[in-house]
């Protein structure tokens, strides 16, 4: 079959936004794709798909399913076709999620601090205290230039309308940005003269950005500070990228027992002695990271890390307690922080967001559970969520079930058919639904974003859950230049 046989078949669904084709033909970003497509045949994208499959498995980029037994580790699915954002789209999700990030660091420093925003009832006291994620070991401590959140993923989606709405903030560990850069180091091997006649914006500067941005939080003023990535150790899912990263930026990767605190000050082994270390970017969650003061059977910290952490010793990435701000029920609050903090309205919307220990939302839901997706607050990767769509009517009874026993627990939010694009299954382009996930870096010069993200897939049919965990896939994301004329 003819590329463009594939492209003119590719089937679309009249309420659902597609990201190449409306109901006037292809989108004009997705030009040079459609050009490019017309001069291969299924063959060939076939063997592209091979291809792509085959450099990720000799990159041995995994990740870690812990529910499966059959083996742990699996390659990460990637479909060929890229995702495209025109760059006037993307300027508008950049100044949206600068906003965001903005509001949410003087919300992360305000409420470990004066906790104003709780004295003038913009945000329930109880829902704070309740959140499992908020801090109290860290209360007052001060952070290098008042930033909590250095390192940020924050998830989109764009409705049936084509507008874009965040999904969640991930502020606390967030993960998938190597896999970002490989998709594209791999579309530029099997496409290898599109990118650059595309005039795709490129995203191979992150890891210079991040490590630029490392070395300024170093409290010490010293020419060279010292930067480790600390990781939970090679059976963490992310371990992957964890190496990736460490060796893009040419720092030491660390586990817990490599370093050890001396007199407020944290030291890594090496064969030369003791070396005082000044950023540590960690991949850790924050329960782990010291058994003085979080969980004391933790194998994975550094004793004594949080006593050089308030000294101003160390400069940890990202913050502690951090999580207080990515809770799926704080998440509602945000246009409120936006309004609150910044005094601007709100670039990028939520979604609809209905607190369960709220009688009347909860009625509500209980009324509409067919609508909803249900989600759990501090869940992650697709876990613990009801789709009200396709759960069976015990499901929807258990869930009913967990939200009563314990409400707090639980948000709900409409169904929104997420847009879709191009997939290569079968022998056919298939639509199937996605997210994005662009990765911003806030430093002491301000919030930079590589203009893109990963694109993550939905690769079951019908399906809206995206993540890996749960069989997604992802794309490589290209942000294009439209001509004016």
């Amino acid at each position: 079959m003819k590329g463009e046989t594939l492209f003119n078949q590719y089937p679309t669904v009249s309420h659902i936004w597609d990201e190449m084709k409306c109901s006037e033909g292809i989108r004009k970003q997705y030009n040079s794709i459609y050009e490019a497509g017309r001069i291969l045949n299924l063959n060939d994208l076939e063997q592209k798909h091979k291809l792509a499959g085959e450099l990720f498995m000799s990159q041995g980029i995994t990740f870690t399913v812990y529910s499966e037994n059959e083996g742990i580790e699996r390659i990460f699915p990637f479909d060929i076709i890229p995702r495209i954002i025109t760059g006037s789209e993307w300027d508008h999700i950049e100044r949206g999620i600068k906003q965001r990030l903005t509001a949410l660091n003087l919300f992360l420093k305000d409420i470990y601090n004066d906790q104003q925003i709780v004295k003038d009832e913009i945000i329930p006291a109880d829902l704070i205290a309740s959140c499992p994620h908020f801090t109290r070991e860290v209360f007052g401590i001060q952070v290098p230039f008042d930033i909590y959140v250095h390192i940020a993923g924050i998830d989109l989606i764009r409705g049936d309308d084509g507008t874009f709405y965040i999904l969640e903030d991930n502020l606390r560990t967030p993960s998938g940005v190597s896999y970002m850069m490989e998709n594209r180091e791999v579309t530029k091997r099997i496409f290898p003269n599109l990118l650059a006649e595309s005039n795709v914006r490129m995203i191979n500067n992150y890891p210079l950005i991040l490590h630029d941005n490392l070395t300024s939080l170093a409290p010490r003023q010293i020419e060279n500070p010292t930067v480790v990535l600390l990781t939970p150790g090679i059976y963490n899912s992310a371990y992957f990228e964890h190496t990736f990263l460490a060796r893009q930026m040419g720092i030491q990767l660390v586990e817990g027992r490599d370093l050890l605190v001396d007199d407020h000050k944290v030291y890594m082994k090496t064969t030369a002695g003791l070396r005082q270390v000044d950023v540590i970017y960690r991949r850790i969650d924050d329960e782990y990271l010291d058994p003085l003061v979080f969980r004391p059977d933790s194998a994975l910290g550094v004793p004594g890390l949080i006593s050089a952490y308030r000294k101003g010793n160390v400069a940890i990435i990202n913050a502690l307690g951090n999580g207080v701000a990515d809770d799926k029920a704080v998440y509602a609050y945000v246009p409120a922080m936006i309004k609150y903090y910044l005094n601007e309205e709100v670039i990028l919307p939520n979604i609809p967001t209905y607190h369960m220990n709220n009688d009347e939302e909860r009625e509500h839901v209980f009324a509409n559970m067919h609508k909803m997706v249900i989600k759990e607050t501090n869940q992650s990767g697709g876990y613990g969520m009801v789709m009200g769509n396709s759960a069976s009517d015990e499901m929807i009874a258990k869930a009913k079930e967990n939200i009563l026993a314990n409400p707090r627990s639980f948000i709900a939010q409409p169904i929104i058919q997420l847009s879709t694009v191009p997939c290569l299954i079968d022998g056919k382009l298939q639509p199937r639904h996605v997210d994005l996930r662009p990765y911003a870096l806030c430093g002491p010069n301000g919030i930079q974003i590589v203009p893109g993200g990963l694109t993550r897939v939905a690769l079951r049919e019908g399906s809206l859950v995206v993540n890996s965990s749960q069989g997604g896939g992802s794309k490589d994301t290209w942000v294009i230049d439209m001509p004016t004329a």
